[in-house]
């Protein structure tokens, strides 16, 4: 993270992810049931490369949850209200096909690649 007070602003009140422990140097979060440190470390912020899937240009590293649709939903629109810029706007990928996902992009303000998704089927989140 480039500054802690805007990872705060950012996973703590748009994406609404509690603060758990921190110091000086670090905040964990409750990144929707999992934990998520922002170190500070402005030296490796922003993502640099993309890979094509389902005709998107995915971030290659990239990280994220897999939301109940409902909350997926929700999430989205909370997003657009607050202008954020999508790298990848929210939309359903593969359609039709095995894996079929509702999937947005987004970055943190450290240049950090989100993926959010949600499976109307969760039985194909690791279908092949």
């Amino acid at each position: 993270m480039r500054d802690l007070a805007e990872a705060r602003r950012f996973y703590g009140d748009l994406l609404g992810c509690p603060e758990g422990r921190s110091s000086e140097a670090w905040v964990d979060f409750n990144f929707y049931g999992h934990q998520v440190v922002a170190h500070l470390s402005p030296e490796e912020c922003g993502h640099r490369a993309t890979s094509a899937v389902d005709g998107d240009d995915v971030p290659v590293r990239h990280f994220g949850a897999i939301l109940p649709m409902g909350e997926w939903e929700a999430l989205a629109e909370r997003l657009r209200a607050a202008g954020t810029q999508f790298v990848i706007e929210p939309h359903v990928r593969f359609k039709g096909q095995v894996g079929e996902q509702a999937t947005m992009f987004f970055l943190d303000p450290s240049g950090n690649a989100l993926e959010f998704k949600a499976f109307g089927d969760l039985s194909q989140v690791f279908a092949k």
